[in-house]
C-alpha cells in the first residue's frame, strides 16, 4: 500500500472493515482477511501456529496459505498437523516477534518442508492470556523482505484481528450453547405443563377457569384439583421460591409428593403437613428452598370450604350478596420445607350463590408498572365488585387489569390464578 496516497489506502482499510463486519462464521472472517491482506500486502506464504493444548516442543500448523483445500481449526482440530521441535516450535514457543532477513533451514529440521526456499521470516506472537498461544509466521522468498519500521503496527494489527476472531468464535460457541439451553427448557417445560392439569375439572355448584403463565420457559407455580369421595375436590395452588427450572424442578417434586399421599383423602391441614414433612426430610433442606402453597377441600353438597395455608398469599372472596370482599387468611402456618413436624391449621367457610373466589401466587399482586408500584391486592378486589360474571369472564377482566397496568414491563415472576364461582 506504500504507493497509495492515504484516501486510497483508507478506501481500502473501510472495505476491508466492511467485509470483515459482515462475517458471521470465524472461518469466514479469517478467509476474507486474509485474501484483503493478500491484495494490500502480498505474502509469499503465511503459516498460523498454535500451541494451545499441546506441550513444548508440540506445535500445531492451523492454517497454510500452500493449502489446496484449508482446514477449519475449529471443526477439524484433529486432522491438522503437529509438528514437534525445530524452528517452527522455538519460534512458537518464544512469546516475542522473530525477525529473520536470511532463512538457512536444516533439512531435517521437523519444519522444513513449511520453510524451505524462503529467505525471509516474520515470527508475529498472538497474545491470550500474557501468552503467544498463538502465532502467525509470514514467509517471504527475497531477503530481509521486512521493513522493522512497519513491523510493530503489523504485530498490533494482527493481535487485534485474533482477538476480534477469538470473540466471533466464542460468540459463536455462546449462540450454539444457548440454542442447546434453550431446546432443553423447551423440554423442561413441556414436562412441566404436562404435570398440570389437561383440562378442568366440573365441580358441582362451582364454575372454574385457570390462568397459568411462567415467567420463562418453565417455573415454580403449581396448581392441581383432586376429585375426592362424595363428590368433593380438593383445590391446591402452590408457589416454589425462586425461578427458572430450579424452581420447575422442585414444583415436579411436590406435585409427585402431592400425589403420591396414601390412604384415604386428608382434611387440608394434614395434607400440608404431609407434604412439608418430606419435602423438608428429603429436598428442601439440601437446597435452601421453600414452597408457599394453599389447599382446600370444596364440599358442593353442604357449600362448604374448608382450607389450611402454608405461607401463601391468602385467596380473595367476594361476597356478592353482602357486597364485601374477605380474605381466606383465618389458617395460616410457615410455608413448605421450611421446618419438620409444622401443623397446619384449619379454617371453614360456607359459600354463598354468587361468590367470588380468586387463588393467585405473588406474580400478579407483585407484577410492577413502569414506576415500580406493584399491583397488589386493591385492585384484585376491584375487578371482584363486577359481580355477575361467571369465572371466565372475571378471569379475563383480571388479567386485562393487570395488562392494563404493567404496560410494557416484563414479567419477572410465573404469574397463576384460579378463580371459582359458586354457582
Amino acid at each position: 500500500m506504500d504507493n497509495l496516497s492515504w484516501q486510497e489506502r483508507l478506501a481500502a482499510v473501510e472495505e476491508t472493515m466492511r467485509l470483515i463486519s459482515q462475517q458471521t462464521d470465524p472461518q469466514s472472517l479469517v478467509r476474507v482477511y486474509g485474501e484483503r491482506i493478500q491484495q494490500l500486502a502480498p505474502i509469499d506464504r503465511r503459516l498460523s501456529l498454535s500451541r494451545r493444548d499441546l506441550s513444548h516442543p508440540q506445535v500445531r500448523i492451523t492454517r497454510d496459505t500452500y493449502w489446496q483445500t484449508p482446514l477449519d481449526p475449529w471443526r477439524q482440530k484433529s486432522q491438522l498437523p503437529i509438528v514437534e521441535g525445530g524452528l517452527l516450535a522455538e519460534l512458537s514457543y518464544s512469546n516475542e516477534t522473530r525477525i529473520i532477513d536470511d532463512l538457512e533451514i536444516d533439512p531435517n529440521d521437523p519444519g522444513a518442508s513449511y520453510l524451505q526456499g524462503f529467505r525471509s521470516l516474520l515470527a508475529i506472537p498472538m497474545f491470550d492470556g500474557g501468552e503467544s498461544v498463538n502465532s502467525v509466521v509470514l514467509l517471504q522468498k527475497k531477503p530481509a523482505a521486512f521493513d522493522r519500521e512497519k513491523v510493530p503496527d503489523l504485530v498490533w494489527r494482527s493481535n487485534l484481528f485474533g482477538k476480534a476472531t477469538g470473540s466471533l468464535v466464542l460468540k459463536t460457541q455462546l449462540e450454539a450453547a444457548l440454542k442447546e439451553v434453550d431446546r432443553e427448557l423447551r423440554t423442561v417445560a413441556r414436562l412441566q405443563r404436562s404435570l398440570l392439569p389437561q383440562q378442568l375439572p366440573t365441580m358441582h355448584r362451582m364454575d372454574v377457569t385457570v390462568h397459568y403463565q411462567p415467567a420463562s420457559r418453565a417455573g415454580g407455580d403449581y396448581y392441581d384439583f383432586f376429585e375426592l369421595p362424595d363428590g368433593q375436590w380438593g383445590i391446591f395452588i402452590g408457589d416454589v421460591s425462586g425461578h427458572g427450572t430450579p424452581a420447575a424442578v422442585m414444583m415436579a417434586v411436590t406435585h409427585c409428593i402431592a400425589h403420591a399421599h396414601p390412604g384415604p383423602p386428608s382434611p387440608p391441614g394434614l395434607v400440608l403437613q404431609y407434604l412439608n414433612d418430606h419435602l423438608s426430610q428429603r429436598y428442601t433442606d439440601r437446597i435452601e428452598t421453600f414452597v408457599t402453597a394453599f389447599y382446600a377441600v370444596y364440599d358442593p353438597k353442604a357449600r362448604k370450604l374448608t382450607y389450611a395455608c402454608a405461607g401463601h398469599n391468602p385467596p380473595r372472596l367476594k361476597r356478592c350478596m353482602a357486597g364485601v370482599v374477605v380474605a381466606l387468611d383465618k389458617a395460616g402456618g410457615l410455608p413448605l420445607g421450611v421446618m419438620e413436624g409444622t401443623e397446619y391449621p384449619e379454617s371453614s367457610m360456607y359459600l354463598q350463590f354468587g361468590d367470588q373466589l380468586i387463588l393467585y401466587t405473588d406474580g400478579i399482586t407483585e407484577a410492577q408498572n413502569a414506576t415500580g408500584e406493584q399491583f397488589g391486592e386493591q385492585r384484585i378486589d376491584d375487578v371482584l365488585a363486577h359481580c355477575g360474571l361467571d369465572s371466565s369472564e372475571l378471569l379475563q377482566r383480571l388479567l386485562a387489569t393487570l395488562g392494563e397496568f404493567t404496560g410494557q414491563e416484563p414479567q419477572h415472576d410465573d404469574r397463576t390464578v384460579i378463580v371459582l364461582r359458586a354457582t
